[in-house]
């Protein structure tokens, strides 16, 4: 049905708020760096008008913190532009501080806690090897 996957992949032994929030702010950086991947807006019975979303399915997948290493790596390898969410993040309060904190890790130090990207199916299903359906 589409030739691209919209992937995230989250922590496994993150707390159920901590994956909510990294796969949704994950998910906005996608869609901020592809707006084609961002469909009309919707309009119910009553006429009220609601935001346009993704018009292809995100999936969502979990892995261990060696296997999102991997990951990580293979995103870079390939030059596929990815949003990317690392462990210290979640000791700051705002987007300058996310910004700040992230800027001191590169890619052999950084403590990923999510990843997302927009790719060719087949890419993206490299990519993201090792990974799960998340539960």
């Amino acid at each position: 049905m589409f030739e691209t996957k919209f992937v995230v992949v989250v922590r496994e032994d993150l707390a159920v708020w901590q994956k909510l929030n990294v796969t949704a702010f994950l998910s906005t950086g996608v869609a901020a760096a592809k707006p084609g991947i961002i469909g009309e807006p919707y309009s119910d019975a009553a006429t009220n008008v609601y935001h346009p979303m993704s018009v292809q399915p995100i999936i969502v997948l979990s892995a261990d913190a060696e296997t999102l290493g991997k990951i990580h790596k293979r995103t870079l390898d390939r030059s596929v532009p990815a949003s990317l969410y690392i462990e210290e993040m979640f000791t700051t309060g705002h987007d300058s501080a996310n910004r700040e904190v992230f800027s001191r890790f590169g890619p052999d130090d950084a403590k990923v806690v999510g990843i997302a990207f927009h790719a060719d199916k087949k890419v993206a299903d490299k990519i993201s090897k090792g990974a799960k359906m998340h539960a």
